[in-house]
């Protein structure tokens, strides 16, 4: 595994400037896969992570960076609940943490960068230098992971019967007799024009 610094340097690359999310983001990752025992997640452990992320913020970015998993390899899924908090799962051991960013440590960091005036850089230096305890509550739980959801190929496909879009995975639904798509059965995020 790389150093905390090289992952952080890789991760602000990725995400387009360092700040506390990012630190939060790597720190996270690290502990998370310590936990359920994944030592090389882009490497001989690639297959065997999984990873459910509950904010669509700055941590995101870098425990994609960290762990190596990706929405589009169905290994990191988003569930945005608004918390700054990840699931580690090791799909082989089923070993599962989940790790939440504590609220306390924006205020604690004054006890480890104290001299620094500025909120964001105070947080951004203490948070890579405070105890993981102090950072982070930690939760080993059992993550349900539907096998639609799992990695590796489709293991359904079928055509809507409204618009003829092939939809995967479970995601049709059923509706007045016919096979629909989310969109076709009323659950759309856009409008055409």
């Amino acid at each position: 595994m790389e150093s905390f610094d090289a992952l952080l340097e890789e991760s602000t690359r990725i995400h387009g400037h360092v700040c506390p999310g990012q630190v939060l983001g790597v720190r996270m990752s690290l502990l998370g896969l310590k936990l359920i025992n994944v030592t090389d997640p882009k490497g001989r452990d690639r297959k065997n992570i999984y990873v459910f992320v509950e904010i669509d913020r700055c941590a995101t970015d870098a425990i994609q960076s960290v762990t190596g998993c990706s929405a589009g390899k169905r290994t990191l899924k988003l569930i945005d609940h608004g918390v700054m908090a990840a699931t580690f799962v090791n799909l082989e051991n089923d070993k599962a943490v989940r790790i939440t960013a504590l609220e306390e440590s924006r205020e604690l960091s004054k006890k480890y960068c104290g001299h620094i005036l500025d909120k964001r850089v105070r947080q951004l230096e203490a948070y890579k230098i405070m105890p993981d305890a102090e950072l982070f509550s930690i939760q080993h739980v059992e993550a349900k992971i539907p096998p639609e959801d799992l990695p590796g190929r489709p293991i359904k496909r079928v055509q809507c019967q409204g618009c003829g879009d092939w939809v995967q995975d479970n995601r049709d639904v059923v509706k007045d007799g016919q096979v629909l798509c989310r969109r076709c059965s009323g659950k759309q995020y856009f409008s055409l024009l």
